[in-house]
């Protein structure tokens, strides 16, 4: 019986993923975040298969860390988008250049840190292999939703 729910959960959460993905572009952006958080959290759930209490100790953790993330990438596009065009690539000193570069890499190295010091809180919430189950259900989560928007995106 418990392999059969198992199934209809997955059914459903892939439906659900897949239904709800063509409708993000003509919602606010906003919008489109909570939409893409709520899929990401079924998908994760389903992937990690956390019980109730895990998931209750889990997402609060893993839910700052990913706002974290989302702030630190941010400013790191909103630093680099007006240096990164080809005018102001060419016209850019070598000085700018490494400047520009040193704050490349010490955004790479805050991102690498808060990414160590989540999976130091997380570790007495799931276990290791849970852990690394994790890492894998992001990586797969992007890349179908990289494809339910090359496939539904706008077109060239």
């Amino acid at each position: 019986m418990k392999t059969n729910n198992t199934f209809l959960n997955k059914t459903l959460l892939i439906i659900l993923f897949l239904l709800s993905i063509h409708t993000f572009a003509q919602q606010p952006t906003g919008e489109k975040k909570e939409q893409i958080r709520a899929l990401k959290v079924g998908f994760i759930t389903n992937e990690l298969s956390l019980t109730t209490e895990e998931a209750s100790k889990f997402w609060p953790i893993y839910n700052a860390f990913d706002d974290k993330q989302f702030d630190l990438k941010n400013q790191k596009m909103k630093a680099f988008k007006s240096r990164m065009d080809d005018d102001a690539l060419d016209k850019m000193s070598e000085k700018e250049a490494a400047a520009l570069l040193a704050q490349m890499e010490n955004t790479e190295d805050d991102l690498y840190q808060l990414r160590k010091k989540f999976i130091a809180n997380i570790k007495g919430v799931i276990p290791a292999k849970k852990i690394i189950k994790l890492k894998k259900a992001e990586e797969d989560f992007k890349r179908k939703l990289l494809q339910q928007y090359r496939d539904k995106g706008p077109k060239k």
